[in-house]
């Protein structure tokens, strides 16, 4: 998505990057979004999480709550996409060990 780059989009993601922690990401993102926007954001990064271990698209619907539509969205970005979802669910698994 070369199109998406702009002047203030990178100074959002700056912004986001200069947040130090979990409360102040819940602060600005509660600012920025709307709860179902941020809740639909949450739901994407499941699915991707749940793709990744292999679920079934009928297991992700119902564990998630997500359409079909949105699940194969998530399936072409985690497969096909620029690696962003890759990338975080790498770091959460360094993380979380």
């Amino acid at each position: 998505m070369k199109d998406l780059h702009s002047e203030p989009m990178d100074r959002l993601f700056s912004a986001i990057l200069k947040l130090e922690d979990t409360d102040e990401c819940y602060a600005f993102f509660e600012d920025l979004c709307t709860i179902k926007e941020l809740q639909d954001m949450a739901k994407r990064l499941e699915t991707a999480e749940l793709l990744a271990r292999g679920e079934s698209y009928q297991t992700i619907s119902e564990k998630t709550g997500v359409s079909a539509a949105t699940i194969s969205r998530v399936s072409r970005c985690l497969n096909y996409g620029d690696g962003g979802y890759r990338r975080a669910l790498e770091r959460l698994a360094e993380e979380s060990k």
